[in-house]
């Protein structure tokens, strides 16, 4: 392998005037693999293509957001929720004069290290893997586009930019701090072995925040998931609009349209709440943002990662209305008894197909058993996390039920 500087960018694709702060793709640190330029697209733009048409991607259509795959059409999967933070991310990185390729590509693959039935199939698999070096979803996203993926016959995984490496990474912040200790997600605890690998070949600044981009991308995921989960909750009856004036900010919204609409329908009127809330969380990042870095006055995209703080972030009164969104839907839809009941099965499919893949190695498929690599048990451990992470939520329940005679219906 060779470490590349950068893989170019057309002219074309970089017209629009970007500010001096914004990630440029003419000066990207490259592609861990040099490759020639494209004609007609950008670097950051070959990372979402990439992305879109990546097995991985597709396979968030049928992967757990809050419900899972059979509960009904109407409800939002990782792939749904995927295209939603990008359309967010675009539109904020657009008002502030930043890449919006990078953004999307960024918000595009945010999740694609997520494993089946969502964050209870994370649980499982942390647990199965405790003794391995645990499960962490966005550095298991760092290894589906730096190796899992296999299509291309220059190298393993998508061969993305550092940029978008680096924002994947960072989702939820700098992993270690000046003294090159654990922080954040990971403080008391340890660097993912995935990442820690990967930047032993790539540096991605471990310690640094990351591009004003990555920091919209992961914003714009808070203002998706906390918007869209209430429209689901709302949907499968696990709140009604009287349960959401519990939370402040909604209830002013739902005065405001009542208002003017005093016989809207209720799924109407969910649609207009949900509407203006992501409204009003984009207008208030915006001006948020706008005003840290007013008061940053960066000059360039190190100046944003070198801060002391994010720069893209929600005003304090904002944070504050978000938590309280935040606490109501742990209490009426993440915590409802139905889907903790779902949750706790889920989990156990997880768990079983773990332990039975670790003792029964001819139940992996052939293709997964053909592959070259060390094989004791640590790296095998690896191997059959890795093909569990990959799986949709309905292919998980048939290979369940293709090894077990008894398999949790999920209802």
């Amino acid at each position: 392998m060779t470490k590349g500087r950068k893989d170019g960018t057309a002219k074309s694709a970089c017209q629009r005037t970007l500010a001096g702060y914004a990630a440029s793709a003419g000066a990207s640190r490259g592609r861990l693999i040099d490759e020639p330029a494209s004609p007609t697209r950008s670097p950051f733009q070959r990372d979402r293509d990439r992305i879109i048409h990546s097995t991985a991607f597709r396979r968030l259509n049928h992967k757990t957001q809050v419900f899972i795959f059979h509960e009904g059409d109407h409800y939002r999967s990782r792939l749904t929720h995927s295209l939603e933070v990008a359309q967010i991310a675009r539109s904020i990185a657009r008002t502030l004069g930043l890449d919006e390729d990078l953004a999307e590509a960024i918000a595009l693959a945010h999740d694609l290290g997520h494993p089946p039935f969502g964050h209870a199939g994370e649980r499982a698999l942390d647990a199965a893997m405790a003794d391995y070096g645990g499960f962490d979803h966005n550095a298991q996203s760092l290894g589906v586009v730096t190796a899992l993926e296999r299509k291309y016959a220059a190298f393993d995984g998508l061969n993305l930019t550092w940029e978008t490496l680096e924002g994947l990474v960072k989702h939820n912040g700098p992993l270690l701090d000046e003294q090159g200790r654990p922080c954040g997600a990971y403080a008391g605890k340890a660097v993912p072995e995935l990442v820690g690998d990967y930047c032993a070949v790539h540096d991605l600044r471990l310690s640094g925040h990351a591009s004003a981009e990555a920091q919209v991308a992961a914003l714009a995921d808070d203002i998706a998931y906390n918007n869209h989960d209430i429209d689901d909750g709302f949907r499968a009856g696990m709140c009604s609009l009287d349960d959401l004036r519990e939370v402040p900010v909604v209830a002013r919204i739902i005065d405001d349209i009542t208002k003017v609409y005093q016989q809207l329908d209720d799924s109407r009127l969910i649609y207009e709440v949900n509407r203006r809330l992501i409204t009003a969380m984009v207008d208030d990042a915006v001006g948020e943002t706008r005003r840290r870095i007013g008061a940053l006055n960066p000059a360039n995209a190190d100046d944003i990662r070198n801060a002391p703080a994010p720069v893209v972030a929600f005003s304090q009164a904002t944070n504050a209305a978000c938590d309280e969104l935040r606490f109501f839907l742990f209490s009426w839809v993440y915590r409802n008894e139905r889907v903790s009941r779902i949750m706790t099965d889920a989990q156990r499919i997880v768990s079983e197909l773990f332990a039975r893949y670790m003792t029964d190695e001819d139940a992996l498929p052939r293709e997964w058993l053909e592959r070259s690599g060390p094989r004791d048990e640590k790296s095998r451990a690896r191997q059959v996390c890795n093909f569990i992470a990959g799986m949709t939520d309905r292919f998980a329940v048939n290979e369940h039920r293709a090894l077990f005679d008894d398999t949790p219906e999920l209802r």
